[in-house]
């Protein structure tokens, strides 16, 4: 009876785990590409807490005795994957960011200089001409 209510709490997790996900996408909160992977992730652990028999024969093969311990060590493969890949992509947005950043201060650069020149070119054209005594025309 113990395992029986493990393996009822194990796939009530898992699926609301699946309908979690389902909504987060349908939300517009996780992008697809990042749902693919917490769905199949799911989808494992609820065939696995569903079908008892597959899940002792995963326990046995890696050396688990307890068949519902492997599906914590299966849910910690999936984690440690999922971090991985979070880490990448973690890295390349910074790395982007970074160069983002540098073209904005070049941007800002460059607009601050244009802005200096057309200052400095509507200030020469307010100023009254003057004429020298050789009759040309000075700013």
């Amino acid at each position: 009876m113990d395992s029986a209510r493990i393996q009822i709490v194990a796939v009530a997790l898992t699926g609301g785990l699946f309908f979690l996900v389902f909504e987060l996408v349908r939300r517009r909160r996780l992008m697809e590409r990042y749902a693919l992977l917490w769905l199949f992730a799911t989808a494992v652990l609820l065939g696995l807490a569903v079908w008892r028999g597959l899940l002792e024969v995963v326990a046995s093969t890696v050396g688990i005795v307890y068949a519902p311990s492997a599906l914590f060590a299966v849910a910690f493969g999936f984690v440690l994957a999922l971090l991985l890949h979070f880490s990448l992509v973690i890295s390349r947005l910074a790395d982007q960011n970074k160069v983002l950043a540098q073209k904005l201060g070049m941007l800002q650069e460059r607009v601050a200089t244009l802005e200096a020149e057309a200052v400095a070119g509507t200030q020469r054209e307010r100023e009254p001409a003057r004429v020298t005594r050789d009759l040309t025309i000075t700013r």
